[in-house]
């Protein structure tokens, strides 16, 4: 490979011990195995107050918010954890978002998504694990000019599923959820080369 895919990883997620920040974790491990930079980061670390119009028009983008597409801007690829809530994604991830789809002054309309490779996974308690929440998730990244990998992966069963050390206990499921990084590092090598 030798153009060198950058990979950004985050979960949709804030909360520390939170088994869709362990599962992004696999798959960026995927995408580094397969020649990528990968980078983790926590959706925590970027403070985004609820997306209100009338804080944009006085404010412009918060510095969070700056700071988080910043980093979708610098990488080519996405790898997503999103845990369900109510049958959707959670309110934290579709904030970040909200904020990051609006463009600046001299930026071009969904330039930080538009042509994107993204990958999507979840993790919950249930059996399903998240998988109804990824097709909302989907559908808002599809509109907003994301590539998303028709691969996803579903883990039910989350607090059975991982060892202490956050890989998944059934091999077949650890080498799955790294396919899911190598799939994006791959299309994103074949794409700018």
């Amino acid at each position: 490979m030798t153009y060198t895919p950058k990979i950004l990883a985050f979960a949709g997620s804030t909360r520390t011990d939170s088994f869709n920040k362990k599962l992004v974790k696999i798959a960026a491990q995927g995408a580094r195995a397969a020649g990528a930079e990968a980078t983790f980061i926590d959706l925590r670390d970027f403070s985004m107050p609820l997306f209100d119009e009338d804080l944009e028009a006085r404010e412009e983008l918060p510095a969070g918010a700056r700071q988080f597409k910043d980093l979708l801007l610098a990488h080519d690829g996405l790898l997503i954890a999103s845990p369900e809530y109510n049958s959707s994604l959670t309110a934290v991830l579709k904030n970040a978002i909200d904020w990051a789809s609006r463009p600046a002054p001299g930026e071009a309309p969904l330039g930080c998504f538009a042509g994107k490779v993204a990958s999507l996974m979840s993790t919950s308690p249930g059996a399903l694990g998240g998988l109804r929440g990824l097709v909302h998730l989907r559908s808002i990244l599809g509109n907003i000019k994301v590539i998303v990998l028709p691969d996803q992966i579903a883990v039910g069963h989350a607090y059975e599923a991982f060892q202490i050390d956050g890989s998944l206990k059934d091999p077949k499921q650890q080498a799955e959820i790294a396919s899911l990084g190598e799939n994006v590092a791959a299309i994103v090598a074949k794409l700018k080369t």
